[in-house]
């Protein structure tokens, strides 16, 4: 799901993809005798590649759109048409798209990226940090509350639990491998998102269970698949606490 501020971003991304190069392409028409059209088409590059860079991928193609239409209309004969009689302004037209269509899909890629390296950094922190309280010996209370708290952001959730003891009923399980299965059925994470039930996370060692983490999650939402197995090698770290077992490195 989107933050509140990234959401925010791609709103003002897409109205200054609609105005910015409309203002560029006005605010300098006193000057339109002395402007190259080429000149021109240089700053409404800049426009676009600072909205793709600070956008989405629909954001920078809307905004060479725009680029285009407006260096159309106000900077091509006939003037204040769009209409293009210039073989020059032509091509001129043809490279702002394809320029911003070039540039928003490598600003997507590179958000992509820089997304990927932030979620893996944080992944290896939960993971690191909760293996070094096992191995230093803190209370199996303590390093609950730890993964407790870690698996509330880790799968977007609205709450999470642990019960230690007798299992009792049958809810949604988060297996090993990060699926959900719900009876005897595989419930698409992916496609429909968590249910609307509370999900069981077991805690194992050594081929026994030693309890479970209960997890309420927000309907809907879809934990990636890295998440969801990152949640389980957490559950694990616990289960190995509650087994004795304080050897983490074959976990992680």
């Amino acid at each position: 799901m989107r933050s509140f501020g990234r959401i925010h971003r791609d709103r003002v991304a897409m109205v200054a993809a609609l105005l910015l190069p409309l203002a560029i392409a006005t605010v300098l028409l006193p000057w339109r005798g002395s402007i190259a059209n080429t000149d021109l088409a240089l700053l409404l590059v800049v426009a676009i590649v600072a909205v793709a860079a600070n956008g989405n991928r629909t954001a920078g193609i809307l905004t060479a759109i725009s680029a285009a239409a407006w260096f159309d209309f106000f900077w091509t004969v006939p003037y204040e048409r769009f209409t293009i009689t210039g073989h020059t302004d032509i091509e001129t037209t043809v490279l702002l798209l394809a320029v911003g269509a070039a540039v928003s899909e490598l600003a997507a890629r590179g958000r992509r990226a820089r997304r990927v390296v932030v979620r893996d950094t944080s992944y290896m922190e939960a993971l690191s940090s909760t293996s070094a309280l096992v191995a230093e010996g803190h209370d199996p209370r303590e390093i609950i509350d730890r993964v407790q708290a870690q698996l509330v952001p880790l799968l977007g959730l609205r709450a999470a639990r642990f019960e230690q003891g007798r299992l009792l009923g049958h809810p949604p399980r988060l297996t090993d491998d990060g699926t959900l299965v719900w009876g005897k059925t595989h419930w698409n994470i992916d496609e429909h998102g968590f249910p609307n039930e509370d999900i069981e996370l077991l805690t194992r060692s050594g081929g026994r269970t030693r309890g479970r983490f209960l997890l309420t999650p927000v309907p809907g939402s879809a934990p990636s698949a890295e998440a969801r197995q990152v949640a389980v090698m957490l559950s694990s770290l616990v289960g190995t606490v509650l087994a004795g077992d304080a050897r983490p490195s074959t976990l992680v």
